[in-house]
């Protein structure tokens, strides 16, 4: 029942409007990884600003062996870029860390997407920009992303859809078809998403859209994970103190 036609008319007005409201003249700045969600964004950018004002950072940590798709993508759409390679800063960071503090493996793994986001942020106010969220919907449901990582942005086309309406929006803007359908990875363990998750983006999508799964090992995991990951898309706890 999923209408990509008016759902992709009504994201790239969004876009438009959020601009008027928030930055008129600005650019829109996105993270490109060559996957899914970084292309879909940036074409939904170009379809409402304009090639001219959209920017592509494209953020290898060291050598990125899928480094192809983040300049197919770019080229494909026209848009500005530039490639930051992070890995001298990552390096650096664990290197200043004091020999006494072992640095545990979750922050090893999350370390580069905060500093890609650093890194987004320093072009996005270099270029008189604005920083796109790429995060999709079956992602936020389950917390898969880094806080302040990739889970921050100015504004967030796609977070209200699923990895499937994601898919048809691309196909939808014409993008090339290796981009929308490759195997989602995060680029830093060598695992797939799914393989991280336990469980299917099309399991999970069902699960979301219809409430609907066939194995209750997978149901009892997903509703764990989006139990706990609820924090990441609150915004932090103020005190409010009674004056």
């Amino acid at each position: 029942m999923f209408d990509a036609v008016k759902v992709k008319d009504q994201c790239v007005e969004w876009i438009r409007r959020f601009f008027e409201e928030n930055g008129p003249g600005c650019n829109a700045v996105v993270g490109i990884s060559g996957g899914k969600d970084s292309s879909v964004v940036a074409a939904l950018c170009v379809e409402a600003l304009g090639a001219d004002r959209v920017v592509g950072v494209l953020m290898p940590c060291g050598r990125q062996a899928d480094i192809d798709c983040s300049l197919k993508l770019v080229e494909h759409l026209g848009i500005r870029h530039y490639t930051v390679n992070i890995q001298a800063a990552v390096e650096g960071l664990k290197a200043a860390v004091p020999e006494e503090l072992s640095l545990s493996v979750q922050s090893l793994t999350n370390l580069p997407p905060r500093i890609r986001m650093a890194t987004v942020y320093a072009v996005s106010q270099s270029v008189n920009g604005r920083v796109a969220n790429t995060c999709n919907l079956s992602e936020d449901w389950v917390g898969y992303s880094t806080r302040y990582g990739d889970s921050v942005g100015d504004f967030s086309p796609l977070s209200r859809l699923t990895v499937a309406e994601v898919k048809e929006i691309g196909h939808l803007l014409g993008l090339p078809y290796d981009l929308v359908e490759k195997v989602p990875i995060d680029g830093l363990c060598g695992k797939t998403d799914e393989d991280n998750l336990g469980f299917t983006y099309a399991e999970l999508d069902r699960y979301i859209r219809t409430g609907q799964i066939d194995d209750p090992d997978k149901k009892a995991r997903i509703d764990r994970l989006h139990r706990i990951n609820q924090f990441k898309l609150e915004l932090m706890p103020v005190f409010e103190p009674d004056l």
